[in-house]
């Protein structure tokens, strides 16, 4: 039985981090083999790298430089980790994938999509996700949930505040592009009611899944 890819998406705050595990756990009791990873990271090498992308400290990082560091990381983290899971019938739910590349360093940044494409198409070999859960919120609101929860706040969060609307727009432009493998979900309710929203978004592409 074929493996399957299931990416989360969204601005910073959106609850991915929050709402990944309890996806994992759902799954898991419904009997699949599930992994779970992200992006920069999970590899010993992505995990370096995702320590300098997200270092404050990095200030003078350019836009290039970043789109480079991102597939490294990526590019290890589809030939460590995720080929060889969807090639053992496994789920893996990754937090981020190249969709975050278009939105954030795209129409964040700025750069060519052309160019970010062609990078990514090498990076990943060409693997698609087979659906992208996207968590929207307004960047006003996720970033003040950030400030609330005392999370650490790295280098991409402390953009100005028009960099994550564009990275938002971004997002939405890319789903309404690609609706067979997106599903849009509202990430303003509670953290049960998005996790709600999220299995409904799932189930057509399972079968038995309730």
């Amino acid at each position: 039985m074929p493996g399957l890819f299931i990416t989360l998406e969204g601005p910073e705050g959106s609850g991915k981090t929050t709402q990944l595990p309890l996806l994992s756990a759902w799954l898991t009791a419904q009997g699949y083999d599930v992994l779970r990873t992200r992006e920069p990271g999970g590899t010993s090498i992505g995990e370096r790298v995702r320590e300098l992308l997200h270092d404050p400290a990095h200030t003078e990082m350019s836009a290039r430089a970043e789109i480079l560091l991102y597939s490294a990381s990526r590019a290890q983290l589809v030939a460590e980790v995720i080929c060889p899971a969807l090639a053992a019938g496994r789920v893996v739910l990754c937090d981020r994938y190249f969709d975050s590349t278009y939105a954030y360093q795209g129409y964040g940044r700025g750069l060519s999509l052309a160019d970010l494409r062609a990078i990514t198409r090498f990076a990943t070999d060409g693997l698609m996700p087979d659906v992208t859960l996207y968590l929207d919120v307004k960047p006003e609101v996720g970033l003040q949930r950030r400030v609330t929860g005392g999370e650490e706040m790295n280098r991409l969060d402390r953009e100005a505040l028009d960099f994550h609307r564009r990275v938002r727009a971004g997002y939405l432009e890319l789903a309404s592009a690609e609706p067979e493998r997106w599903v849009v979900v509202d990430a303003t309710g509670s953290v049960a009611e998005v996790q709600a929203q999220l299995r409904e978004g799932l189930c057509p592409y399972f079968v038995g899944v309730r």
